[in-house]
């Protein structure tokens, strides 16, 4: 009887301990992004990770890897659903056809109200990345800052006349297409390089990161266009996020959306005083084009990938996103 009361002794404080364990059990995320630390959007991962350590008290923990150091840029889907990364910034994939042709979008916005115009976006795409086992979680400043640059002053945006032009995604290489050019993938840390070579003549990219990455140096001539919504999400993987409590999902969420509130200001201030600098210390130049070309150059390429949406969402989907874009216009 007492060798079975001291089994039954151990077990019991066995099972104590490990359900002790558990109660204090650590999640640790890998977050991954392309931006480096120069880059103000960085600062903004690190103030998300002390916001979810916060909320969570220490439950959870992000651990932010900068320069895609984890991944390559077409890469997000794969890495996230392989366990390289948990949350990632996610590219057009075809896994996500919905996503991949109206994350970039032909369109003029207002960003007055951008947080919740990103938020809702994000809630129209959110049931094919549940599909894909992933959960928007954060949504990039993206449209504010990704214009084009050139070697040398060009005298329309619509005239690209054979010029190889840095695109990011199906949308810009349709533009590029339209607009005579011929679209070139570069990954952005290889952008410098490809520049500095020749390899390309011309590069679509966020200025936020095109100065991070120094590139003002060669090619200083920007047109500040206007001519797309852009929302880069930043997903996370559907299955670490269910296997989180409520609190902790609850936490992450808020986290996700405080951190946009508080980036906003600094980021458009920040690629603001990026802009000024290059041209009035660095000799670079930055021309802005005027409505009717905006107007010309979005209806060239609206109709397009207008049916390309609907193939790829829907016609109700793809209604319901080119409705939400249209009430947050000029």
């Amino acid at each position: 009887m007492n060798k079975t009361w001291k089994c039954t002794t151990t077990a019991t404080a066995l099972v104590f301990a490990a359900s002790i364990s558990g109660a204090h059990a650590e999640t640790t995320l890998r977050l991954s992004t392309y931006v480096n630390e120069a880059d103000i959007r960085y600062q903004g991962f690190q103030h998300f990770a002390e916001l979810v350590a916060e909320k969570t008290s220490g439950s959870v923990k992000v651990e932010v890897f900068p320069s895609g150091t984890l991944h390559g840029w077409s890469e997000g889907v794969d890495s996230v659903q392989g366990g390289v990364s948990d949350i990632s910034w996610i590219n057009a994939d075809n896994r996500l056809p919905c996503y991949a042709v109206t994350s970039l979008y032909p369109a003029e916005i207002s960003l007055e109200n951008q947080i919740e115009l990103d938020g809702a976006y994000a809630d129209l795409v959110r049931d094919e990345a549940a599909k894909a086992n992933l959960v928007p979680l954060l949504n990039s400043n993206y449209t504010y800052d990704q214009e084009w640059w050139f070697e040398e002053p060009i005298d329309d945006l619509g005239k690209l006349d054979g010029k190889l032009v840095r695109s990011i995604g199906p949308l810009v290489s349709l533009m590029i297409e339209s607009w005579g050019g011929e679209p070139v993938f570069v990954a952005p840390k290889e952008v410098f390089q490809s520049a500095e070579r020749g390899v390309v003549d011309g590069i679509n990219m966020g200025v936020a990161t095109y100065s991070s990455w120094k590139l003002w140096t060669v090619m200083p001539y920007m047109v500040n266009a206007n001519l797309f919504y852009g929302n880069i999400s930043y997903m996370m993987n559907k299955t670490k996020f269910d296997a989180l409590t409520a609190e902790e999902q609850a936490a992450l969420t808020e986290a996700a959306t405080e951190t946009e509130t508080w980036l906003q200001p600094l980021y458009e201030g920040w690629v603001d005083q990026q802009v000024g600098n290059a041209v009035m210390k660095g000799g670079g130049a930055a021309v802005s084009i005027s409505d009717d070309q905006r107007e010309s150059l979005i209806a060239s390429v609206r109709g397009e990938w207008d049916a390309e949406a609907d193939e790829a969402c829907g016609a109700d989907l793809a209604g319901s996103i080119r409705d939400l874009l249209a009430n947050h216009a000029p």
